[in-house]
């Protein structure tokens, strides 16, 4: 799964010379991406749901439950019991898994959670500024600074312009976390909305999201801004993720624009801990990195991704 897990990024064009507006610019970025990832003659990841033979294979720990459709799901105690009690962490697992047995939207923050690495990281390291930037991201995960106060410091050192982030994704491109894109697969078969809720960049996650089949209009994440020349001027500060509390904010919004019931929130940060309310549960991921202050305030916290997928499989119309 981890050799097929790469995002190809080829042929991306220079981006230099670009004289339009950054929504512009990074809608044609995006697309050029996508385009460049369908002609890889040698595909490092291969979406799920074009694989003809992704099957879930870790049974060991399981019992079966009957699959039973949304409107009947089971409650949190029922589905406990049908995994092994002990591989499960959490202040409440049960009400964690029937929240996702039944929700019609689920939102993910996407460094170390849909993707296996912090994008700004990255991001830094291509430029020289990777230790001086990754301190600053540890500080905004572990919940010790506001995150407003590490995004402006982080972007204040690295100043990106449009060919640092081009340049960057083509030397490094982003990988998927293992077994996320069938997740997401799982759910969009099921009819629940995706989002992707994230304090990192529009113009590196628009790909990712393209590739998940999630559309645009259901990213909420940070807009950086852009001189004529493609040269780095500041970021969005009225997007709502640009802030402490930004993701609870973003939710809330998602939640009244769309009237769901059941949402869910699934991320490795403390921003991510503190959408819960409004979302009705918090899902801790700690497959690339785990925290300890997730940990102790996630619902549910897992390692992968792949109760989840059954969970959903088996609570399905």
């Amino acid at each position: 799964m981890s050799s097929l897990n790469r995002l190809a990024l080829r042929s991306l064009p220079t981006l230099v010379a670009a004289q339009q507006s950054f929504s512009t610019g990074a809608a044609a970025f995006s697309s050029s991406y996508a385009r460049s990832f369908s002609r890889s003659s040698t595909p490092l990841f291969i979406p799920s749901h074009i694989s003809t033979h992704r099957q879930f294979n870790n049974h060991s720990a399981m019992r079966t439950y009957a699959s039973t459709p949304s409107s009947q799901t089971p409650n949190g105690s029922d589905i406990l019991a049908s995994y092994s009690s002990d591989s499960h962490i959490g202040q409440d697992v049960a009400h964690a898994m029937e929240m996702l047995a039944k929700a019609d939207a689920v939102c993910f923050d996407v460094d170390s959670t849909v993707i296996d690495e912090e994008g700004i990281d990255v991001l830094a390291d291509t430029l020289g500024k990777g230790p001086e930037v990754t301190a600053w991201t540890t500080k905004a995960m572990d919940g010790n600074i506001k995150f407003e106060d590490a995004l402006a410091a982080r972007l204040e050192i690295i100043k990106p312009s449009k060919t640092d982030i081009a340049n960057c994704l083509e030397k490094h491109p982003l990988r998927l976390s293992p077994g996320v894109d069938r997740l997401v697969e799982a759910l969009h078969k099921r009819g629940t909305d995706v989002y992707l809720v994230s304090g990192g960049f529009r113009l590196m996650i628009e790909p990712v999201a393209e590739v998940l089949g999630v559309s645009f209009d259901r990213i909420y994440a940070n807009t950086i801004t852009f001189d004529e020349s493609g040269d780095y001027t500041g970021f969005d500060s009225n997007e709502p993720t640009s802030a402490d509390q930004g993701k609870p904010k973003a939710l809330t919004m998602i939640k009244e624009k769309y009237g769901y019931k059941t949402m869910v929130m699934v991320g490795d940060g403390a921003t991510d801990a503190q959408a819960k309310p409004p979302a009705d549960a918090f899902v801790g991921f700690g497959g690339v990195v785990a925290r300890a202050a997730v940990k102790e305030k996630a619902c549910w916290f897992v390692h992968d991704f792949e109760t989840m997928i059954d969970i959903v499989n088996k609570n399905s119309n």
